[in-house]
């Protein structure tokens, strides 16, 4: 249920008429936009006498959400959300937001090499991965716990924020000094760990499961949301289809579909989705021109000798080509 405000209503009102619906034992969360003051009511609102709310000279009118995830919805956030990673760096606003680096940090030296140099061509973060989920277990499973440790030694050489993912819930501790948490497709309904991620204050990228609708998707960010960290962002990366020639099916369809559904951040991993690096570049620019808020994108110094996915990362050079591209094409896009 969201109630939405007259204009020029003052916070003080708000703050007042919240604490009286929540003794209707619902959650009330006031959300101040830039033109609409709304007041979401999360749980159970049957009890809730709407009847009562609109006699209040403040209340403009009373909308029953009809979707399952609440706090997540734009209905109860009309604005879009920005997330702040860094000093300068934010996810959701005017600038497009880049995060480069390597499937997997591999060695001190690959790790510190390809920060610089994605850096230098204007990446606002560094990826990479400690932790890697293989589908083979006789596969290259990352450093972690070192792979953390060199991630963190290439963000004090270049000041770039890292993101990298989490596999388990009892990793958590060593993700303190980590800038963005990301929960890879496979753990997307990982709820225990969804749940967790809710009572930090830590930034979350979360990508959408092989074969999940977007509801679910926004279901699982909602189980973050639901535990107090509202900072989160929405990766597309591909989904599983009947489609051969790809790695994934980029559902660039998302974009529209979620920026009407929700206020967090897009963000398209190329990547994965297409796990052809040639690949990499149009689907990045289609992503831009339909208004992904940022790109996560794989680069290594040395493709051919990748630990994993070598054949869809693209060389510093053409990340350098893309970068300048996608910033060139920015203006142009669509806009929610």
């Amino acid at each position: 249920m969201i109630i939405i405000m007259k204009q020029g209503t003052t916070h003080e009102h708000v703050e007042e008429l919240s604490q009286h619906i929540e003794r209707w034992n619902v959650k009330a969360n006031p959300i101040y936009g830039e033109d609409t003051i709304v007041i979401g009511l999360v749980g159970d609102t049957g009890a809730v006498d709407k009847d009562a709310l609109m006699l209040d000279p403040q209340v403009e009118n009373i909308i029953k959400v009809q979707e399952p995830f609440k706090l997540a919805n734009r209905k109860f956030h009309p604005d879009n959300s920005v997330v702040e990673i860094a000093p300068g760096v934010v996810v959701g606003g005017k600038k497009l937001v880049v995060m480069a680096g390597p499937c997997s940090v591999e060695s001190e030296e690959q790790i510190c090499l390809v920060a610089e140099l994605v850096k230098k061509s204007g990446a606002s973060l560094l990826r990479g991965g400690a932790f890697k989920p293989r589908t083979s277990p006789y596969a290259f499973q990352g450093m972690r716990e070192e792979g953390i440790r060199l991630l963190l030694e290439a963000k004090e050489k270049t000041g770039l924020p890292i993101v990298t993912e989490i596999m388990d819930l009892s990793h958590l501790p060593l993700f303190e000094n980590v800038d963005v948490i990301q929960v890879g497709a496979r753990n997307m309904q990982n709820f225990e760990l969804l749940k967790a991620l809710g009572h930090t204050d830590k930034p979350i990228l979360l990508k959408r499961g092989l074969s999940s609708t977007i509801q679910e998707l926004l279901m699982s960010a909602e189980y973050i949301m639901a535990g107090g960290n509202e900072r989160v962002m929405l990766c597309e990366r591909g989904i599983r289809t009947f489609e051969t020639a790809t790695r994934n099916t980029l559902d660039l369809s998302c974009i529209p579909v979620l920026k009407s559904l929700t206020h967090l951040p897009v963000i398209i991993d190329p990547s994965h989705a297409t796990g052809v690096a040639k690949l990499v570049p149009p689907m990045a620019m289609a992503a831009v021109a339909a208004g992904a808020d940022g790109l996560i994108i794989e680069v290594h110094n040395d493709p051919p000798h990748a630990a994993c996915d070598g054949q869809q990362s693209l060389t510093p050079q053409a990340f350098d080509e893309l970068a300048r591209s996608v910033e060139k094409l920015r203006p142009f896009a669509c806009r929610y």
